[in-house]
């Protein structure tokens, strides 16, 4: 996917002297409230979605002349090219891409044993990457209405990119924090969300046991020129006030949060979904995100227009470990429509049917799945007393 190089952004760019990379230190990509862009954020009328053909933000900016300069500079694990992409036959509507490389290069899982395990400092964390590997550390004004400080995010590159601008948000990597979504994370990744001016720059976290391969808290984010199914899947509301609904849709079944814009509504719905991901991580329940602008909660359209960003939260099957044999495995990407495909074999043959298949067999169990909805509807009737 090709994203124009912006010269004008230069400060996020490394110096040409590699020994100059840690003296130059990190720099502040710092936000204001009138960077956050709610409206009029929408795909293109020929859905292609590619930058080039978009505008883009500081923050976009920011973040591709950044990006694009460390590929160059060959600090990804492979270089990431135009990706085959091919749109699978079928309601759904998987958006399906051949990513070799990131098959076999990317790095080996940590042992991970527990939803809850601890951060262990002598494995791999991200206090161990190479300086150069770090974008610039994402800042919020203090004063935003409505919202309560923010915490320091480093951008860093993901080494092992699943697309163009494939990054990671990772709060204050010195705390050493073990991989359970914080307040503080969530917000800054819908907030990233905000920042981009293109409707397919997505954030996700996955838990452990939810195919995190770093128990060291980060979400991910990264661009798509494609629209996918949990945009404007249809929902239905699982509580009087609304604040929680229930999305039946292929390719699965999860729970839908929503905001409609910076302030007071937005650090109301951080609060509902870290209370319900706080409940999945200490009943032992893995579990994957994934945050999206996105159509109104309700009897919407694939087509629906992007009014505001959709959080959803899908509870699954533990899963330690990848599963070598498969054409994709199961984790926040593929949960919302998006298939990163291993081999040229399974990109060819691999059918919808086949697809929802992988996926549905790392769903929980009905009765589980009913025990969990009914906790979270719990957990948001507690909050409107």
């Amino acid at each position: 996917m090709a994203i124009p190089y912006d010269s004008n952004e230069v400060s996020y760019l490394l110096p040409s002297n590699k020994e100059d990379w840690e003296e130059q230190g990190i720099p502040d990509f710092v936000y204001g409230q009138e960077e956050l862009l709610m409206r009029g954020i929408q795909w293109p009328r020929n859905a292609s979605g590619v930058p080039g053909a978009l505008p883009l933000s500081r923050f976009d900016s920011a973040i591709c002349s950044a990006w694009r300069q460390r590929m160059e500079l060959g600090l990804f694990r492979y270089r990431l090219g135009e990706l085959q992409t091919q749109t699978l036959p079928g309601a759904v509507g998987f958006v399906a891409q051949l990513n070799v490389e990131r098959g076999v290069q990317r790095r080996r899982p940590q042992s991970i044993r527990s939803v809850r395990q601890p951060f262990d400092p002598e494995q791999f964390n991200f206090n161990k990457v190479r300086p150069g590997e770090i974008l610039f550390r994402l800042h919020r004004e203090p004063d935003l209405p409505g919202a309560v400080q923010q915490e320091d995010i480093l951008v860093m590159i993901n080494v092992s990119p699943l697309e163009w601008g494939h990054v990671l948000l990772v709060p204050e990597p010195a705390r050493g924090l073990p991989q359970r979504l914080l307040p503080g994370a969530l917000r800054a990744g819908v907030e990233a969300v905000l920042l981009s001016l293109h409707p397919g720059f997505r954030v996700g976290f996955n838990s452990l046991g939810g195919l995190a391969s770093v128990n060291h808290l980060h979400l991910h984010g990264y661009y798509l020129a494609h629209r996918l199914p949990v945009e404007g899947a249809p929902s239905e509301p699982l509580d009087p006030g609304g604040h929680l609904h229930f999305l039946q849709a292929l390719p699965a079944p999860g729970f839908l949060f929503y905001t409609g814009g910076p302030g007071p509504d937005l650090e109301a719905l951080v609060s509902r979904v870290c209370r319900a991901t706080d409940y999945l991580t200490d009943h032992e329940i893995a579990h994957n995100l994934f945050v999206t602008r996105g159509a109104l909660p309700g009897k919407t359209l694939p087509s629906s227009a992007l009014t505001g960003v959709r959080v959803i939260l899908w509870a699954r099957k533990s899963s330690f470990g990848i599963k070598e044999g498969e054409a994709f495995n199961v984790a926040l990407c593929e949960l919302a429509g998006h298939l990163p495909i291993k081999t040229s074999q399974d990109f060819t043959s691999l059918t919808e049917s086949a697809a929802l298949t992988l996926i549905q067999d790392c769903l929980l169990p009905p009765a589980q799945a009913e025990e969990v909805q009914a906790a979270l509807v719990a957990l948001v009737a507690q909050e409107e007393q």
